[in-house]
């Protein structure tokens, strides 16, 4: 007996979040949804639901960190697709999307049958990006952006706690870790990346941030 297919939304906006509810109900028979507003919910679903079959992402949730909340979802659950869907649009979001291991790119201005199409397409196994965009190349990543993606799950999921200003005690209580463990973490973080501080460390993981003008673009 096939499972019911599993789709997740995260996204901040709960118009938005319920208008894709409303989409996807209508359209995937038998599909179980679940809503998370944040990145700390949307862990908190994975946990309960690593076999989900679909994560759909905006990039702005809080605490994502641009493109690094990506980076980690493909790192720890590579056999979920993940579509982005973002209300930025340019070319270079698209390109590192896709460079980063989405398996398409929704705008928040497609139309809804458009928005079916792609999340089918991606459900079958095939990449999706916006209409003229098919021959998008896929962004290089440069020195220290192939650093960061090279982190085992566990060091990047540190390394976007230490850019959310927790303490290493803090840290270890999220994980269930020792503090020990987290220092030896941080150090082998350091390490990797070439750096001496977490200041430098969170510096360099800024090279995943969203592009600024296109997200003041986005925002109008």
């Amino acid at each position: 007996m096939l499972q019911p297919l599993k789709i997740i939304i995260a996204d901040d906006h709960p118009l938005f979040r319920q208008a894709l509810v409303n989409i996807l109900t209508v359209h995937f028979d038998g599909v179980s949804l679940y809503e998370a507003e944040t990145v700390a919910e949307l862990d908190a679903i994975l946990k309960v639901h690593p076999d989900a079959d679909l994560l759909l992402l905006d990039l702005n949730i809080p605490k994502a960190h641009g493109f690094n909340t990506l980076v980690n979802i493909r790192n720890c659950h590579a056999q979920m697709g993940v579509v982005v869907i973002s209300g930025q649009e340019d070319k270079n979001t698209i390109g590192k999307s896709m460079s980063f291991g989405a398996m398409g790119f929704i705008p928040k201005s497609t139309s809804a049958d458009n928005m079916v199409k792609a999340i089918s397409a991606v459900l079958s196994g095939r990449q999706w990006v916006p209409s003229g965009c098919g021959n998008i190349e896929a962004i290089e990543a440069d020195s220290m952006t192939s650093k960061i993606v090279s982190l085992s799950p566990r060091q990047h999921r540190i390394l976007m706690m230490f850019a959310d200003g927790l303490l290493n005690k803090q840290i270890a209580y999220e994980l269930g870790l020792s503090e020990a463990t987290i220092k030896a973490h941080a150090s082998a973080i350091f390490l990797k990346l070439g750096v001496h501080t977490r200041t430098q460390a969170v510096i360099a993981m800024n090279q995943l941030q969203l592009d600024k003008h296109s997200l003041d673009t986005a925002l109008g």
